[in-house]
């Protein structure tokens, strides 16, 4: 969003301050913000490219057999890629492969298997997934966990892109570059007005990108968990009603915001005796080597109580077919069952005992409290599932609106600056910023603190930076 050529700027102080904020914003925010736009279109259509690309893989001849027991194809999985079997899922149709999630010591590997005969059809780390290494660019995950706090802040410095952006775009008695683009793309004019046209079309899209993406973040996001949930208002409290174990639900892999800083509960069933092994461990280790005995050893009998079982104690609870089973970690881990379907409201994560298979906690969005529920359609319609295709759509012009902003922006800038210079929107002394502006500008930097600390930075950069460099670079 641009301001009006400078014979037509409104000579405000107030309007210079917050061109030249909008400036740096977007000098801050461009890159990563292209790149979290172009990673998170992407993203949108997860189930489509992955369906696409890994076609021979997740697709088989369609039959009526019932095919292997999940069990079963455990152990061919294990054959295929020893390790320690984390994850199971059934085909959720006749024509789709059954998936082995299998712990390796270089990672955790897919095993996709024909669930009819037992074949195996291929397997991938999951951290080399294609559209795992999108999602982890997107939130510059693959550049470590501090790089998390860069999406931070870049996401709060979005939100100031949007609110000054719309205070340049206002009228103010204008007509040309409001609501129609002069010019010619040869001109910086027809530039400055589709940026400032766009901006404003997509300015509610935008920061609605912004503000459902800050859950996630690496230092809000997990404050605003933990408030949530003091206050009752998120995670339902006394969510097991037992005592529950270190092992984060989250530790399972992708889980629904409200329930990440939940701690798994405890199978009851075990009597103590740590030597015991249920059918499950059988089919999820592969230590014992080709020819060896794989039974425990001797030891207090307990009642057997394996996959096959669990997915039919699933079935049972009325969770869908497809629905991935965590296997049960050490002796007091669950079968934990997640499903996660694109109707926000249908979200369960169901945990059994591993010995009796009783249910010991059904959790879903019905339980959440009210801001775990905003939260999660929030999230639910910024990844562009609740609503399919339409959904999709909407925020995919979203995406694509900040992608075409920071081509405007670049394109605009070069037209109009010097040779040699950055050509900042210029300030004049004893240029001052309204109350109104300041009240924003700190209310802002309240709610997103890593937002207001970079804020802080920026007003010490610039009134630190000598004068001579403001002459000479155009800062």
């Amino acid at each position: 969003m641009s301001p009006t050529p400078a014979s037509a700027m409104p000579d405000s102080s107030l309007y210079r301050r917050v061109w030249r904020w909008h400036f740096y914003a977007g000098l801050i925010c461009l890159p990563i913000l292209a790149l979290m736009a172009i990673t998170g279109a992407l993203y949108l259509y997860k189930d489509a490219i992955e369906s696409r690309i890994d076609a021979g893989w997740r697709f088989v001849p369609p039959t009526s057999s019932p095919g292997l027991d999940g069990e079963s194809l455990v152990r061919r999985a294990l054959a295929a890629q020893p390790g320690t079997a984390m994850r199971f899922v059934a085909p959720v149709a006749s024509d789709r492969s059954a998936e082995v999630g299998v712990r390796t010591d270089a990672g955790v590997v897919t095993v996709y298997l024909d669930p009819a005969s037992g074949r195996v059809l291929g397997q991938q780390r999951d951290d080399r997934k294609l559209m795992e290494v999108v999602k982890r660019l997107h939130s510059l995950a693959l550049a470590g966990p501090a790089a998390n706090y860069a999406v931070e802040i870049v996401a709060g410095w979005a939100i100031v892109l949007v609110v000054s952006g719309l205070f340049l775009w206002w009228p103010r008695g204008r007509s040309g570059g409001v609501l129609t683009v002069r010019g010619r793309p040869s001109q910086r004019t027809w530039w400055r007005d589709l940026h400032a046209v766009t901006g404003a079309a997509a300015a509610v899209a935008i920061l609605f990108l912004a503000v459902t993406g800050m859950p996630w973040s690496a230092y809000w996001g997990k404050q605003f968990g933990r408030l949530t949930n003091d206050w009752g208002v998120g995670l339902p409290k006394d969510l097991w009603g037992k005592p529950a174990s270190t092992p984060p639900l989250s530790s399972l892999g992708d889980t629904p915001w409200t329930l990440v800083q939940a701690a798994l509960p405890e199978s009851e069933g075990h009597t103590g005796h740590d030597a015991a092994t249920t059918a499950a461990d059988h089919a999820a280790h592969s230590g014992a080597k080709h020819g060896e005995s794989s039974a425990p050893e001797a030891g207090p009998a307990v009642v057997p109580f394996g996959l096959n079982q669990a997915i039919r104690v699933f079935e049972v609870q009325g969770l869908p077919p497809g629905t991935p089973v965590s296997l049960p970690v050490g002796p007091k881990g669950v079968y934990t069952a997640m499903s996660m379907p694109d109707d926000v409201v249908q979200q369960r994560v169901v945990h059994l005992d591993r010995y009796t298979g009783r249910v010991l906690a059904d959790v879903g969005y019905r339980d959440y409290g009210v801001v775990g529920r905003a939260v999660e359609w929030g999230i639910q319609l910024h990844t562009g599932r609740q609503f399919g295709w339409l959904n999709q759509l909407v925020m995919l012009a979203g995406c694509l609106s900040i992608v075409g902003l920071a081509v405007s922006a670049v394109v605009m800038w070069w037209k109009r600056r010097p040779r040699g210079r950055l050509a900042a929107p210029p300030r004049r002394a004893g240029d001052r910023a309204a109350i109104g502006a300041i009240v924003v500008a700190a209310a802002l930097g309240a709610l997103y603190p890593l937002l207001g600390a970079s804020m802080i930075a920026a007003l010490v950069i610039d009134a630190v930076v000598p004068s001579r460099w403001h002459e000479r670079f155009g800062l």
